[in-house]
């Protein structure tokens, strides 16, 4: 197990070791419903966007699915949680713990 550095209250990502202990911060990182499901929608928007990029070949439904993905969630954050997305410090891990949480919300494991 990693050891955690902070500065004030607040857990810096990149001394998370692992995924399992990534993901209780990600989630702290979203305690705003609205947030939350500005998340669940971007995400959603982006699996579409994905579908219809295998549908059709065209490759402007990528760009149009990182689009809605990535601009949900920084709404969310700047405009509701008031923090920066954990992916400008751990990427990968901020990209599993938008499906991990995405999959969470569908089962009724975290509030929608």
């Amino acid at each position: 197990m990693g050891t955690t550095t902070t500065t004030g209250s607040a857990v810096d990502p990149r001394a998370l070791n692992s995924f399992a202990e990534f993901y209780p911060f990600y989630l702290s990182e979203h305690a705003n419903r609205t947030c939350r499901r500005l998340h669940f929608v971007g995400s959603t928007l982006a699996l579409l966007c994905l579908a219809m990029l295998l549908a059709t070949g065209n490759w402007l439904w990528l760009l149009a699915g990182l689009v809605a993905g990535y601009g949900f969630a920084w709404i969310g954050h700047f405009g509701f949680e008031k923090n920066k997305p954990a992916s400008f410090k751990r990427p990968l891990y901020s990209f599993m713990g938008d499906w991990v949480m995405y999959k969470d919300i569908w089962t009724g494991k975290i509030p929608f």
